[in-house]
C-alpha cells in the first residue's frame, strides 16, 4: 500500500510538471530548451530557423522573417537550417546544402518555396530537385555529385543530431542562442514569434 501512495504521488508530481511545462510555453510563447546548445558564434546572438521546404506553415513564416531580416542587429547571427523529421525530408535538406555549397542559396530559397506551395510543382525526388536546379544555371552532373558527395552527408547528419539536440518535433521552429525554441504555434500567429525572438534576444543581451 505504501509503495502504491508513493507511485500515485510520483505520478501526480510529474503530470503536474509536465502541465506547468505546457502552461508556461503558452503563457510567454516559447520553451526553454533542457541541455543548452552550443552556437556557431559565441560573440554574437544566435537565431536559427528550422525548417522544411515542403510546409505549408514554414512558407507562411518566410515574409514575416525575411521583414525581420530587414532590420537584423549587429550583434545577431541568423542561420538557416533544414528539419529532417522523416526520410522524406531529406532530398530538400540535401538540395539546401547543394545550393549552400553552391553558393547560391540566398538565389534558389525562395523560388524553391514558391514553386512547391505557389506553383504547386512536385520538387521531393532527387531527379525533380535537379531539373529545377538547372533552371538557376547549375549543371546536372554537378547537381548529382554534390548531392550525392560526403560533404553533404555529413552536413545533413549534422543538422539531425542538431535538431535532436533542439528537441524539434515540428516546423518551423526558431532556437534563440541555443536556450529557447519558439515557434507559431508557441507564439499564437506568424508575426507574434518574431515579437517573441525579439524579446529572447533582449534578454540574452541583458545576461
Amino acid at each position: 500500500m505504501k509503495y502504491k501512495i508513493i507511485a500515485a504521488t510520483f505520478i501526480l508530481s510529474l503530470v503536474s510538471a509536465i502541465s506547468l511545462v505546457k502552461q508556461s510555453a503558452a503563457n510567454t510563447g516559447y520553451e526553454v530548451i533542457a541541455t543548452p546548445q552550443k552556437t556557431a558564434n559565441s560573440k554574437k546572438i544566435e537565431v536559427v530557423e528550422i525548417f522544411w521546404y515542403g510546409c505549408p506553415h514554414c512558407y507562411a513564416l518566410e515574409p514575416e522573417l525575411e521583414k525581420w531580416l530587414q532590420d537584423l542587429p549587429e550583434d545577431v547571427e541568423f542561420r538557416r537550417m533544414p528539419g529532417i523529421l522523416g526520410n522524406d525530408w531529406i532530398p530538400h535538406a540535401k538540395a539546401f546544402y547543394v545550393a549552400e555549397k553552391l553558393g547560391i542559396l540566398e538565389q534558389i530559397h525562395r523560388p524553391l518555396f514558391n514553386a512547391i506551395h505557389n506553383k504547386k510543382r512536385d520538387l521531393m525526388s532527387p531527379g525533380s530537385l535537379r531539373d529545377f536546379f538547372a533552371e538557376y544555371g547549375v549543371e546536372k552532373d554537378t547537381f548529382e555529385k554534390l548531392y550525392n558527395s560526403e560533404a553533404v552527408d555529413k552536413d545533413m547528419k549534422a543538422a539531425f543530431v542538431a535538431g535532436k539536440g533542439y528537441g524539434i518535433t515540428g516546423v518551423p521552429a526558431l532556437i534563440v542562442n541555443g536556450k529557447y525554441r519558439t515557434s507559431p504555434s508557441l507564439a499564437g500567429s506568424y508575426d507574434s514569434v518574431m515579437r517573441v525572438v525579439n524579446q529572447l534576444i533582449e534578454e540574452e543581451r541583458s545576461n
